[in-house]
């Protein structure tokens, strides 16, 4: 069986949306995340979900029913694009190794130079102080955007 990933990505070359990850879920359940610029529409789940219908058959890729959604607003950061494109936004890193004591940071992210990315942290430390974590991508083990959401709809 092909990489199920690579048969996602190969099947939404020419559409306007970009794949962020595809997982298998129990009872035959496969989702498929995609987002783009300006957020994901209805119609775009619609004709990617028609797009890889066609292409999981034709490639024999099991599964009983097809997810496509949005990543929501917690979205991973898979690939270095990702940092750079969410600069400026409020995110959670878990590290591998501890820095301080600690491997999870949330914070604003920062990007300097997005050619050749210099990724840093500006964060809150336990007594208050700001403080700013450099960071590199392979420091990483995962992260995603962390937003602040107000459900009473004031403004902060």
């Amino acid at each position: 069986m092909a990489d199920i990933f690579t048969v996602t990505q190969q099947a939404l070359l020419g559409f306007d949306v970009e794949l962020v990850e595809v997982e298998r879920a129990p009872l035959g359940v496969l989702r498929v995340f995609i987002d783009r610029p300006g957020g994901v529409r209805i119609e775009d789940c619609e004709q990617v979900s028609h797009q890889l219908s066609h292409a999981f058959e034709v490639e024999n890729i099991d599964y009983k029913r097809l997810e496509v959604s949005s990543p929501g607003v917690d979205r991973p950061l898979r690939r270095l694009a990702d940092y750079v494109r969410f600069a400026g936004q409020r995110v959670e890193i878990r590290l591998h190794e501890a820095v301080d004591s600690r491997k999870v940071f949330t914070g604003i992210l920062r990007v300097a130079n997005p050619d050749a990315p210099v990724l840093s942290l500006d964060y809150e430390d336990q007594s208050g102080q700001q403080r700013t974590l450099p960071f590199s991508f392979d420091d990483v083990d995962r992260a995603h955007l962390d937003p602040v959401l107000d459900f009473k709809g004031k403004k902060r």
